[in-house]
């Protein structure tokens, strides 16, 4: 497990494809550091990243805090289909169908439905595109629904779309900022196929 920073109140790390963040994540960190490992945030197990976990319940409660107000800020960057425009602001309702596991976006609000930011800048395009994601609100699969709705699923998400070989969906948290010991510390890490 790949360890960004460590102190007594919290951890950051790498996410791997293919572990489970609230569980496998959090064992292999009680393994890895011992004492308290708490999950603030979660990540679809077939998507890596930064991730921020609290080693104490006073730090769990200031990073949850963090999320609720918006100050801790999720980027993200994807392997899209298609060329999405150099940059937008998308703004949907989102409604997910928990039979099935899978995010819907839908024309009104109702019971379940939430509204669901996201902004982004296109990095590279071609037959593909890479962009980087800035999320405003933490919705299951929200990523990946949005630009699938609007014709550019993301390289190896095959749950909204994808038409390709890829094992996984090419989405990576790459950075996280937020408030901790009185300053705003963010931390940054590309995937091995992000090539700049």
């Amino acid at each position: 497990m790949e360890i960004l920073y460590s102190d007594k109140q919290i951890v950051v790390c790498i996410k791997p494809v293919g572990l489970d963040a609230e569980h496998e994540l959090t064992e292999q960190l009680k393994e890895q550091l011992g004492g308290e490992i708490l999950p603030i945030h979660r990540l679809d197990k077939n998507v890596g990243g930064v991730m921020v976990y609290a080693r104490t319940k006073q730090a769990a409660a200031v990073l949850s805090k963090a999320v609720q107000e918006g100050t801790m800020v999720k980027e993200y960057v994807a392997m899209v289909h298609g060329t999405p425009p150099e940059n937008d602001d998308w703004t949907d309702l989102l409604w997910k169908d928990s039979a099935k596991n899978k995010v819907f976006v839908v024309k009104r609000e109702r019971k379940g439905v939430k509204k669901a930011r996201l902004e982004f800048r296109r990095l590279a395009e071609g037959e593909t595109s890479l962009v980087r994601v800035r999320l405003h609100t933490g919705r299951s699969h929200q990523i990946r629904v949005q630009f699938a709705s609007r014709g550019y699923p993301l390289v190896g998400d095959h749950k909204y779309g994808a038409r390709d070989d890829s094992p996984a969906p090419m989405l990576f948290s790459c950075c996280l900022t937020f408030p901790h010991g009185g300053k705003v510390c963010k931390f940054e890490h590309l995937p091995d196929w992000v090539k700049l």
